[in-house]
C-alpha cells in the first residue's frame, strides 16, 4: 500500500508534469496559488534554479497512485497529518474518547434496570 504521507506527483490534476499539483495536494494549498507562486518566483524574482528543481522533482518523484484517498475528507485528513502530526493525533484521540464515552453511556443504559423499558417490552408480548 502506498504511503499517504508521502509526496507524489499529481498527474490527475497536472498541467504539465504534476509537480505543482503534487505540492498543492501535499500541503492543501489551492493549486492555482502554487502555480502562480512558482511562476512568479521564476519570472519576477529571477529564480531560474526553480526550473531545474522542477525538472529534477518531476524526474525523481513517483506519481500519485490512483485511489490513494477514498474521499475528499480522507485527503483533507492526511493533509492535516502531514502539516501537524501531533495535532492530528490529538484530534483522533479526542474523537475516540468521545466515542468511548458514548459507548459507556449506551452500555449503562442497556445494562441498568430500566423498569419503564421492561414494562414496555412486556406490553408488546
Amino acid at each position: 500500500m502506498a504511503a499517504r504521507t508521502q509526496f507524489y506527483l499529481n498527474k490527475q490534476d497536472a498541467k504539465w508534469k504534476g509537480v505543482c499539483a503534487g505540492i498543492a495536494d501535499y500541503t492543501g494549498i489551492d493549486v492555482l496559488w502554487v502555480r502562480l507562486g512558482i511562476t512568479g518566483m521564476t519570472v519576477i524574482a529571477q529564480q531560474w534554479w526553480l526550473v531545474v528543481a522542477y525538472m529534477v522533482v518531476a524526474w525523481i518523484v513517483d506519481p500519485k497512485p490512483v485511489g490513494l484517498y477514498e474521499t475528499q475528507d480522507d485527503a483533507k485528513f492526511w493533509q492535516g497529518v502531514r502539516s501537524n502530526p501531533k495535532r492530528s493525533s490529538a484530534e483522533v484521540r479526542s474523537k475516540l474518547r468521545d466515542i468511548d464515552r458514548r459507548l459507556a453511556d449506551m452500555e449503562t443504559h442497556f445494562t441498568s434496570r430500566n423498569t419503564q423499558l421492561a414494562n414496555e417490552i412486556d406490553a408488546l408480548r
